[in-house]
């Protein structure tokens, strides 16, 4: 039988529908589900929350409302807003925009492998789970990101769409109401769990053993990359190119910050004002100008770079670190990062050529995965207007 719902058509039998809408069936029992991952070579099953396991439902729920501008106070931003499919998951933006306009002080981070980090945000050591990280662009207020408030008519808009009506019951069965903020977070987070990356050239080089997958400039940026010379594997290592990463296997563990010697300001603090780093929290004056080191799959399509965008170009990036950081001669943000006093003592500067140069930015590029970036498991499920 058919039965016509808002949105969509439900194809049912005795025992689950299929949705033509999103294409999975939607359980009529309320047997849990489990879940393929799918992993690719080298990669360890992630961490996932016990309260919050992974279902094909849930992910999919996730997916429609991580792209459903109805998200925003405005109904004009979704999460996909400030996170492009196209772009890695970021925005291209030196920092991001929220539903009021106002500017973000922060860049928008990559959510690619977003499921192996231990830490979720560039300077709060706090935010450790993608349901609570969730939670602060809905609801935030410092700075306003979508804009939500709770009590708002945001659940029962998503109550009143058919097709939402589908989507809950099947990732929640047996819930009496599973229209609440908190499924709306575990949904959110676990479709953001399943975009994994590992389709770049360096992996089909070093996993599929496709010695054509990267140029000698780039096996040559990967020699630097991982030497003492270089020592950027000290904070981008692993294989997911981060130094906090956690999986199913090593269970939780505390993330690094670092200063990288990016400003050295006059004045009671080193960077400026709103990003002060981990110190916001810590308010210990060694933390200030410590932030998260990203992942660099992606990289090159990820920049502008750094927490406040402000480095262009993966060139850039390779200058700054292999002089040990930034100077900035004149105006307000004049001074030598690389006498930052609280610098990571790992970020020395390092000798290099023009080739060194051209090689690694070479070897990085080579980190992205052009697959990821159209693959429609990740893409907007919502007919386009």
């Amino acid at each position: 039988m058919k039965v016509k719902i808002s949105g969509g058509v439900l194809i049912c039998s005795a025992i689950f529908c299929v949705s033509v809408a999103t294409g999975l069936p939607v359980r009529q029992d309320a047997r849990p589900e489990g879940y393929e991952w799918h992993l690719p070579k080298g990669f360890p099953e992630p961490l996932v929350p016990a309260d919050n396991p992974m279902t094909a439902y849930k992910v999919d729920l996730g997916r429609h409302l991580f792209y459903d501008k109805r998200m925003s106070s405005n109904g004009m931003q979704s999460c996909a807003s400030c996170h492009k499919q196209e772009l890695a998951f970021t925005d291209g933006l030196t920092v991001s925009a929220g539903s009021t306009g106002k500017l973000h002080p922060r860049n928008a981070m990559s959510l690619v492998n977003v499921a192996y980090n231990s830490v979720l945000t560039w300077s709060n050591p706090n935010v450790t789970k993608l349901e609570d990280q969730a939670l602060i662009p809905m609801f935030g207020t410092n700075p306003v990101e979508l804009g939500l408030r709770k009590g708002d008519r945001f659940l029962p808009t998503l109550r009143a769409d058919g097709t939402y009506r589908a989507l809950f019951a099947a990732a929640f069965p047996g819930t009496t109401d599973p229209f609440t903020i908190d499924n709306v977070t575990k949904s959110i987070a676990c479709f953001e769990r399943s975009i994994i990356s590992a389709r770049s050239p360096y992996d089909r080089y070093h996993f599929d053993r496709d010695d054509s997958a990267v140029s000698d400039s780039a096996e040559k940026g990967e020699e630097l990359f991982f030497s003492e010379r270089g020592a950027c594997f000290h904070c981008h290592g692993g294989f997911n190119f981060c130094d906090a990463t956690v999986t199913k296997r090593s269970g939780p563990r505390s993330a690094e910050f670092h200063n990288n010697g990016l400003y050295n300001v006059s004045g009671p603090y080193s960077y400026p004002s709103p990003n002060l780093g981990i110190f916001e929290y810590t308010k210990m004056m060694s933390d200030v100008g410590k932030f998260k080191a990203p992942t660099l799959r992606n990289i090159a399509v990820t920049g502008p770079y750094m927490h406040d965008g402000s480095i262009a170009t993966l060139g850039e990036v390779v200058d700054h670190y292999a002089a040990g950081g930034r100077t900035i001669s004149s105006g307000r943000l004049a001074g030598e990062g690389s006498k930052n006093p609280n610098k990571d003592r790992r970020i020395g500067g390092f000798p290099t050529t023009p080739q060194d140069r051209a090689n690694l930015v070479a070897f990085l590029i080579s980190l992205t995965d052009q697959e990821v970036l159209k693959d429609p498991r990740f893409g907007n499920p919502w007919p386009v207007k």
